[in-house]
């Protein structure tokens, strides 16, 4: 591309590394974490929601698909205010011990996680869900009306799921962004009032931890070990001296 510049013979390009799946194994093993989980609720949830809708009538079924999709939007809004959120003011609050806050941090740490399952997995099945069950709603009203009525449900019924997911998202975004570190307090509550009702706990790393405190003695004995060569040392300067 010729921009009107002369690029000097010695000029060195500069070559960036594209890495995709990043440089730490967590990131590969998140991967094929998340791939596992959204086949196994995708599949669950697109079986739990054909039996209920062949069970029920027309407008619980309706009901039904308004509900995924309005979890669809829920989810998409926690995911976009986890990446917007900034850390600092929970550090505040955790210092003053603030319920939900040290829970608010980790989600803000792990963003990209967060992201992925609220945007990617539970948004995504949600809309493939909720689009397979507008067309399962659109085949029982064909079943009972038929002709150009039927064409015509077909029609405003996908376009009205389609519309309403679409703009329920667009929606979230603005309020996610604007309204991000209250979003995220607020799922941090939840977090905690569920960690401390199923009674789940950090697991602790043991072994790590006794490594940690056998390099601080070894460090604390080599300085008490020092200091007391270097006082020896000054003691013999102070007879050698006299």
């Amino acid at each position: 591309m010729d921009d009107g510049y002369k690029h000097p013979s010695h000029e060195k390009k500069m070559k960036f590394r594209i890495n995709i799946l990043g440089s730490k194994n967590g990131n590969i093993r998140w991967i094929v974490l998340i791939t596992i989980l959204a086949f196994v609720l995708s599949s669950s949830l697109s079986f739990v929601s054909s039996n209920l809708l062949g069970d029920v009538n027309i407008f619980f079924s309706i009901l039904i698909v308004l509900v995924i999709v309005f979890i669809g939007i829920i989810f998409d809004i926690i995911g976009i205010a986890v990446t917007s959120a900034d850390e600092s003011p929970f550090h505040a609050m955790a210092s003053r011990k603030y319920y939900g806050a040290k829970q608010a941090i980790r989600l803000i740490r792990n963003a990209n996680k967060v992201s992925s399952f609220c945007n990617d997995v539970v948004g995504d099945i949600c809309g493939v869900i909720s689009g397979t069950a507008s067309a399962f709603i659109v085949f029982k009203v064909s079943q009972s009306v038929g002709g150009i009525v039927a064409f015509l449900v077909e029609l405003s019924f996908a376009g009205f799921v389609a519309a309403l997911t679409i703009g329920g998202k667009a929606i979230g975004k603005t309020i996610a962004i604007e309204n991000c570190d209250y979003i995220v307090y607020k799922v941090g509550v939840i977090a905690k009032f569920l960690t401390g009702r199923f009674g789940i706990k950090k697991k602790k790393r043991k072994h790590k931890n006794r490594q940690m405190t056998n390099k601080k003695f070894k460090q604390n004995g080599q300085k008490s070990d020092d200091r007391k060569t270097n006082k020896n040392k000054n003691k013999q300067n102070k007879k050698d001296t006299v």
